[in-house]
């Protein structure tokens, strides 16, 4: 990589790969565009990723996640030829699936292979009202099934909730929900505006700032499983108090995240902008069949869409008190929510990092952020 691409971006140490646009669900808040139709990534594309990602392994193992639509329904035989490309590379192997067609095979499967599994979930049967099947059908017991399953052959999971309704009564059910349903991780995600999902994510800000206070209270209360959110709020709480310099955001610090589509066009950055684009083109910064992801990778500052998002992130390093615990937001919510990449503030921006700090510290007196609650 060029100097001016390590002045933009840390090193890559991680790819999103879809599988299969495909999924079996139709999720009221689903992002993404081509869920019911049929695409297959080719093994070609899969080989050339591996071959994209040796170098990177010199200095890291490389976490490679399978994300749909819904990866499982690419079938196990050939999902296993598409990971075979990495046969011979320091890589680990992820999934994230909706569970509903997690069975004893699959479950094996991910044994096999040594994976991880994500798993699409946002609560209780009521909280998960939102995922259903192509029939309208409710998907909350397939899902549990899986989930159970996973579970009894050995599998941590790593759950992933989207929550439409931030309040603190929402926070208390989603952390039993998880506790009692044996989840090890959870990840929570305040609804977003992006993709095909028009649905507007303002919120009072005092009832966001009262789910995040209330679920860090939940965890205070029965450190069970580890929270993604809070754990990253915690450590960066403890960095500020111990006037670490990592708690000061300096370039270079936005990870490239590369997501290589089926048809093996990458998009930088966001995940969530594979298959959008604006009145200047596509939102793709490369096609892995014509060059390396570290090629692609160099060359992002001369794509115009990440540019303007450059600019945007110089705005909020200017202007916004949260910049260091933020980062300057993700590109998606700016060009979903404003229509545009050099945009400041955006919804997400409020519901997913300033009230998620100012809630944190709502519980968490500085004198107790060391130890215990770093495990979050």
């Amino acid at each position: 990589m060029t100097s001016a691409d390590t002045d933009l971006f840390i090193r890559p140490r991680s790819v999103i790969l879809q599988p299969e646009t495909l999924c079996n669900l139709d999720c009221s808040y689903c992002y993404l565009p081509f869920r019911h139709k049929r695409n297959r990534m080719s093994v070609e594309v899969a080989r050339t990723v591996a071959e994209s990602v040796r170098p990177w392994t010199a200095y890291t193992t490389v976490d490679v996640c399978w994300h749909g639509g819904e990866p499982l329904a690419t079938g196990r035989a050939y999902l296993g030829r598409l990971m075979d490309a990495f046969n011979d590379l320091d890589v680990k192997h992820g999934v994230q699936t909706n569970a509903t067609l997690v069975d004893d095979a699959w479950c094996e499967f991910f044994t096999e292979r040594d994976m991880y599994v994500g798993v699409s979930i946002d609560g209780g049967p009521s909280d998960n009202a939102n995922r259903v099947d192509r029939k309208g059908a409710p998907a909350y017991e397939k899902a549990m099934q899986g989930i159970e399953r996973l579970i009894a052959h050995g599998h941590e999971v790593y759950a992933i909730a989207v929550v439409s309704d931030p309040t603190p009564e929402r926070a208390r059910r989603l952390y039993s929900f998880a506790v009692e349903s044996g989840i090890s991780e959870l990840g929570v995600n305040i609804e977003e505006q992006e993709g095909v999902n028009a649905t507007t994510n303002a919120h009072d800000q005092e009832s966001v700032t009262g789910f995040w206070a209330e679920l860090m209270a939940a965890w205070r209360e029965n450190p069970t499983i580890r929270l993604r959110e809070l754990g990253r709020t915690l450590a960066y709480v403890e960095a500020v108090l111990k006037d670490q310099d990592h708690a000061s955001r300096r370039p270079p610090f936005i990870d490239p995240l590369p997501t290589v589509a089926y048809d093996g066009s990458v998009t930088l950055i966001s995940p969530e902008l594979a298959g959008f684009g604006n009145a200047r083109g596509t939102f793709s910064s490369g096609h892995v069949l014509d060059a390396s992801l570290d090629e692609i990778i160099s060359r992002a500052t001369g794509v115009p869409w990440v540019a303007e998002f450059m600019s945007g992130v110089d705005a909020c390093r200017n202007t916004c008190p949260y910049f260091d615990f933020c980062g300057g937001g993700h590109p998606a919510n700016r060009h979903f929510e404003h229509g545009r990449m050099d945009g400041t503030e955006t919804d997400y921006c409020r519901n997913g990092k300033m009230a998620l700090l100012e809630g944190v510290l709502r519980v968490v007196q500085p004198d107790t952020v060391s130890g215990a609650d770093s495990t979050a």
